[in-house]
């Protein structure tokens, strides 16, 4: 299966999309995706292809996700995503293909390939076991492992489970990368959709330290007027 999933990328493959792809995704010398190779195919496809190709067996996943190849490892990814749904009462099935994930996290090395696979996998996966592994994470110097540690918790946020969130975010308060702000932002707002008071006292005794772009994303979903009053306090 793993070559049929190869030649089938490559038949659909956009060289035009996959500039706009290299720009867009920060690949450049000293940006935070530097040297990642896009071919130019959608999520979309990859996702009718991960669906096509759902029984492949994991070490052939391992392959596509040491590939070079940006969507190789996201279909691998979203692969995982459909096998570890299916795999609701086989826990064993669950922990490989969590094992598997955390294996591979330096490759998980772009803010889509987190997003489209941390919650569904690792956060899922923690509900049950807690969010110390998630915690360690948090604690990371490579970027996408700290990502991954935030953006996991929207599984807990789900089911009305803030308190790790509002731990891993207390963590990654002074994290100095706009990826992690921006992502921080986005789960305290989930929060927020949930219970507007849990975040409004978290963000109470830290707005004046958050970075401007957490805030504003914490804060999305309040009546304009509320918003612009948290940014004026800000200031």
């Amino acid at each position: 299966m793993l070559n049929e999933i190869k030649q089938e990328l490559q038949s659909i493959a956009d060289p035009g999309r996959a500039r706009k792809c290299k720009s867009y995704f920060k690949t450049g010398k000293g940006q935070y995706a530097e040297g990642d190779i896009f071919i130019g195919v959608g999520s979309p496809k990859q996702r009718e292809l991960a669906k096509k190709y759902k029984d492949i067996p994991l070490n052939e996943l391992q392959e596509l996700l040491n590939s070079k190849i940006h969507e190789y490892r996201q279909t691998a990814l979203f692969i995982m995503v459909i096998k570890f749904k299916k795999a609701k009462k086989n826990p064993l099935e669950k922990r490989q293909i969590f094992e598997l994930y955390m294996k591979n996290t330096s490759r998980i090395n772009n803010w889509d390939l987190v997003d489209c696979s941390a919650p569904h996998i690792v956060g899922e996966f923690l509900q049950k076991e807690g969010a110390e592994r998630l915690k360690q994470l948090a604690k990371s110097e490579n970027l996408w492992e700290r990502r991954i540690a935030i953006i996991s918790t929207f599984a807990f946020i789900k089911n009305n489970n803030f308190g790790d969130t509002l731990a891993i975010s207390d963590m990654l308060l002074k994290d100095e990368h706009d990826l992690i702000h921006k992502a921080v932002g986005w789960g305290l707002r989930e929060v927020g959709k949930k219970n507007k008071k849990v975040l409004e006292l978290f963000l109470m005794q830290r707005y004046k330290e958050m970075p401007r772009t957490m805030l504003r994303y914490a804060i999305e979903k309040f009546p304009e007027d509320e918003r612009k009053k948290w940014m004026a306090k800000e200031k």
